[in-house]
C-alpha cells in the first residue's frame, strides 16, 4: 500500500462503479409469473462499499446516477449505511440504471435477470468527468470488471485508474467477468485480464477464469497472473486459496468455506471481498482475511437481498480466530449475526 497515498487518505476505501435500483421478486418463478417487486439497490462496488462502511471503515463511493427518483434512492439508500456519497454526480440527460431479478440462484439455469442499464447515467463515467482527487486520495481503490463493460469512456477510465503511478492506492480488481454485459466484437476476457495483470489484490472466480480465459486449476490461474501481490481465488464450496507474494516467492494459503443454510445465493462476491478488504486494512494475517470474507459472505446469504449488516467485529474475530476444526464445525443460518456467546446454538451444529 502506497505510503504517500495512505498519509493523504479521505477514506480507508473508494469503490467506484454503477449502483443501480434492484427489483426483488415478491416470490419464487419467472419474471413474467412474478406478480410484484420490492425494491432495493445492488451494484458490485457500491455494495463493497456500504458492507465495509457497515464494518466501521471509511467507505466513498463514487458514481454517476440520473437526476431522477431512483438516482435519489440511490444516493439515499447507499448514504445510509454510512458510506461517503459526496463524489456521486448527477447526469441531467441519462436514467439511473435498473434491473430485476428472479429468487433463483443466480449460477442456475433458472435464475432471470433483466438490465435496463443501455445508456445509464454510469455508462457515461469517463477520466474527463470523475473527480480523481477523491479516486486517488484513499488507502485502497476497489474496481470491477462490470465497469469496463459499460462502454469504452468506462473502459478508458479503468485502463487510466490502474496505470502505473507514484503514490497511488492499492487498486483492488474483482474481474466479475459478466459475458452478457460485452458488447459484440469486443474481447471481454482480453480486456479484463489486462487490468487484473495492473492490479495490486485480484478476486477471481476459479469458474469464471475458466470460462473467460480457459485457465483450470488455481496453480494455473497465479501462473496467468503473476503480477498483483496478492491473488484471491473463489473455489466456491472448496473456499478459496490465497497467492500472497512474499519475498521472493508466493505464499499459498488455503481456507475452507463455511456451511450456511442459504435464503438467497447473490451479493455473496461483492460481501466477501469486503470481508477480505476489511481485514486487510486491519492488517490482519491473509487466513483471517479470507475467513473474514467468508463470514461477510454468510451474512449476506442467510438474508433475502444483496446487503445485510455484517457481525459485530469482537463477534466475526472470535470466529475467525477459531482453530480449523472449530472452523470447520460451523454453521450458520438466518439471525446468525446477532448471535453471541449465549446463543450458541444459532451458529454451531
Amino acid at each position: 500500500m502506497s505510503g504517500s497515498a495512505a498519509r493523504t487518505a479521505t477514506a480507508d476505501v473508494v469503490c467506484l462503479g454503477e449502483s443501480m435500483v434492484t427489483f426483488l421478486p415478491s416470490q419464487p418463478g419467472r419474471l413474467a409469473d412474478v406478480p410484484s417487486f420490492g425494491r432495493g439497490i445492488g451494484g458490485a462496488e457500491s455494495n463493497v462499499a456500504c458492507a465495509l462502511a457497515a464494518a466501521g471503515h471509511g467507505a466513498k463511493w463514487v458514481g454517476r446516477v440520473g437526476a431522477d427518483g431512483f438516482g435519489d434512492h440511490l444516493v439515499d439508500a447507499i448514504a445510509g449505511y454510512g458510506v461517503d456519497t459526496s463524489a456521486v454526480r448527477r447526469d441531467p440527460d441519462r436514467p439511473t440504471g435498473v434491473y430485476f431479478r428472479t429468487a433463483t440462484d443466480r449460477a442456475t439455469d433458472a435464475h432471470e435477470v433483466a438490465y435496463y442499464r443501455a445508456g445509464s447515467a454510469a455508462s457515461a463515467m469517463s477520466p474527463h468527468n470523475v473527480p480523481y482527487d477523491d479516486l486517488l486520495t484513499t488507502r485502497v481503490l476497489h474496481l470491477s470488471g462490470i465497469t469496463a463493460a459499460l462502454s469504452a469512456d468506462c473502459l478508458a477510465l479503468l485502463h487510466d485508474l490502474t496505470a502505473p503511478r507514484d503514490g497511488r492506492p492499492l487498486i483492488s480488481f474483482d474481474v466479475n467477468h459478466r459475458p452478457g454485459l460485452w458488447r459484440e466484437g469486443e474481447a471481454g476476457p482480453e480486456v479484463l485480464l489486462a487490468l487484473a495483470h495492473r492490479s495490486d489484490l485480484v478476486f477471481v472466480g476459479e469458474d469464471e477464469a475458466e470460462e473467460a480465459w480457459g485457465v483450470h486449476g488455481t496453480e494455473a490461474i497465479r501462473a496467468a497472473l503473476p503480477e498483483p501481490d496478492v491473488l484471491v481465488v473463489k473455489r466456491g464450496a472448496d473456499g478459496v486459496t490465497v497467492f500472497s507474494r512474499s519475498g521472493g516467492g508466493d505464499t499459498v494459503t488455503t481456507v475452507p468455506s463455511l456451511r450456511v443454510d442459504v435464503v438467497a445465493a447473490v451479493g455473496a462476491g461483492d460481501a466477501f471481498a469486503a470481508g477480505f478488504l476489511s481485514a486487510t486494512l486491519r492488517d490482519l494475517p491473509v487466513r483471517d482475511r479470507a475467513r473474514h470474507g467468508h463470514l461477510m459472505a454468510a451474512a449476506v446469504l442467510t438474508v433475502p437481498g444483496d446487503l445485510t449488516g455484517p457481525p459485530p467485529r469482537a463477534y466475526a474475530d472470535r470466529l475467525a480466530a477459531l482453530d480449523d476444526e472449530a472452523w470447520g464445525t460451523l454453521r450458520l443460518g438466518p439471525g446468525w449475526t446477532v448471535a453471541d456467546g449465549a446463543n450458541e446454538e444459532v451458529r454451531v451444529t
